[in-house]
């Protein structure tokens, strides 16, 4: 390997820090994993995993063994530092890029003549050049780089991650990767550094259109599924089967209509598009339309188990079933289903059962409302007059269809229609 690249810290073990560092190490290079909460830093010297994403433990125990791997709460020394830290909103969707600020300062006393600092984590445009800006505050010693300026003492990119849950592992392999350097020496610095363990291509650009990009595909895909959510919302009306529907016109060869859901979760498509509409509010006229279609679609689910329940719902018990924001994952972040069965149940006295097989405990929001209880998906079904299918888990594909007669049946994902 390249000798300026022997160590690498990760700045961020979540559910991208902690595959992208596992898949480093498993090159055979030394990675240092920082992140701020003990319990995962301890968890990982012992070689397991606090997330689920599949044959995750079994590269991270094996670098850890090794001696590739290892956590710590403090960054060291390193050639390349990569940040992989959470970019929520805040207020009235305004982007929240304190964690990165933390991280650029926390790793600031460690940066040296020939560093890489590279930052992976979704954020609107103009986030990479203010990571510049902390990181130069905080080491007036050391020169860092503008667009279009002189070589400086340390190269700066962006590269957002581009993987999907569920197959992080093989995608931060396979996968293309958009590389925007601060000037072009510092994207083909990074570039380098990212052929170590990408095979997909390394396309090089400028860090403003490569954070442009990431926010762009997740828009994309945003609005996409607003067609099919609005869809289902008009055909509840005109008393037509969304799912035959939208089978039918996928005949068509020019027309791929994805397929509605309960909403948008997760911490990339329900969250990305609002860093569009904050940096550019009047031109982002669509954008912020699919936004509000996602994020209203909860509601209309919502009104459909209230008319399930009847007049109060006395007597009346609901299931859930799921709770993650997508199918075969244990991610609530930003969920939908999580949304609808926490309203649902602040709402309804009667018995609530929740089936997530990919959680052992309920979140503590659900926990602390007393009358939550988590269970088999078939002990839901079996206990409850209201089935409420909210993700589409393989799990849930077994359901055996006579225990749900006699039962009022909402399905938000097409599984059962």
């Amino acid at each position: 390997m390249p000798k300026s690249f022997q160590k690498v810290s990760v700045v961020g073990l979540g559910y991208i820090g902690l595959p992208t560092a596992a898949v480093i190490a498993s090159k055979g290079v030394s990675v240092l994993g920082v992140d701020v909460q003990p319990h995962v830093i301890e968890t990982l010297n012992a070689g397991d995993i606090h997330i689920v994403e599949p044959d995750l433990a079994g590269v991270l125990r094996a670098a850890v063994q090794q001696g590739y791997f290892r956590a710590s709460l403090q960054p060291e020394p390193a050639d390349v530092f990569l940040i992989a830290v959470p970019t929520p909103f805040k207020g009235d969707h305004e982007p929240d890029v304190s964690f990165v600020e933390a991280a650029a300062r926390s790793i600031a006393p460690y940066l040296q003549k020939g560093s890489l600092v590279i930052l992976e984590s979704t954020s609107p445009v103009g986030t990479t050049e203010k990571m510049v800006t902390w990181l130069a505050q905080a080491r007036p010693d050391l020169s860092f780089p503008v667009p279009g300026g002189a070589p400086a003492d340390v190269a700066v990119a962006y590269c957002p991650e581009r993987v999907l849950p569920g197959r992080v592992l093989h995608e931060l392999v396979a996968n293309d990767r958009v590389i925007g350097g601060m000037t072009s020496a510092c994207a083909e610095r990074a570039i380098d550094f990212y052929r170590l363990f990408v095979d997909g291509q390394c396309l090089a650009t400028a860090a403003r259109t490569a954070e442009m990009a990431k926010l762009t595909e997740n828009a994309f895909r945003d609005v996409n599924i607003a067609f099919a959510n609005e869809l289902s919302l008009i055909c509840d009306r005109l008393d037509i089967n969304v799912w035959e529907l939208i089978k039918l016109a996928n005949h068509h060869p020019r027309v791929n209509v994805l397929q509605p859901g309960p909403g948008v979760g997760g911490h990339c498509i329900a969250v990305d598009p609002w860093f569009i509409v904050h940096s550019a509010p009047e031109q982002a006229q669509l954008i912020a339309t699919a936004r509000r279609v996602n994020d209203g679609k909860p509601h209309a689910v919502m009104d459909k188990i209230r008319q399930a329940l009847g007049a109060g719902g006395v007597g009346r018990s609901i299931a859930f079933l799921g709770l993650a924001f997508k199918p075969d994952i244990d991610d609530l972040r930003e969920s939908p289903a999580l949304e609808i069965a926490l309203h649902m149940a602040q709402e309804h006295v009667g018995p609530v059962y929740v089936a997530e097989p990919h959680i052992n405990a309920l979140p503590a929001s659900l926990k602390a409302l007393g009358h939550v209880r988590l269970v088999t998906a078939q002990d839901a079904i079996s206990a409850a007059d209201v089935v409420v299918l909210l993700v589409n888990h393989s799990q849930f594909k077994e359901v055996d269809p006579g225990t749900l007669q006699g039962k009022a049946l909402i399905d938000t994902r097409g599984l059962w229609s």
